[in-house]
């Protein structure tokens, strides 16, 4: 049952990286493009916490991913609120 969830959070994951890229593509905001990043890293740390038992939450790699997509997520909300690119929006 653990696996099925796993799954379908990887799934999920998946999911939310691939419409975060759709929106990159359109708006070649690289935003869109971070959290893209990030949601494939958690999707590929899921399913590798899956195939791989040894791969699991009490194994530093996995929060090494996930310490990296959710890095990502900041640095996006960072790079997109600093002061230069505001006036350069205007």
């Amino acid at each position: 049952m653990d696996d099925f969830i796993l799954g379908a959070i990887a799934t999920a994951a998946a999911v939310a990286g691939l419409i975060f890229l759709r929106y990159y593509r359109r708006t070649r905001d690289r935003f869109f493009l971070f959290f893209a990043a990030s949601f494939a890293l958690e999707s590929l740390g899921r399913i590798l916490s899956v195939l791989i038992p040894a791969f699991d939450d009490r194994n530093s790699g996995i929060f090494i991913m996930r310490l990296v997509a959710y890095s990502l997520i900041l640095l996006a909300i960072a790079l997109k609120n600093l002061p230069a690119q505001r006036e350069h929006d205007r």
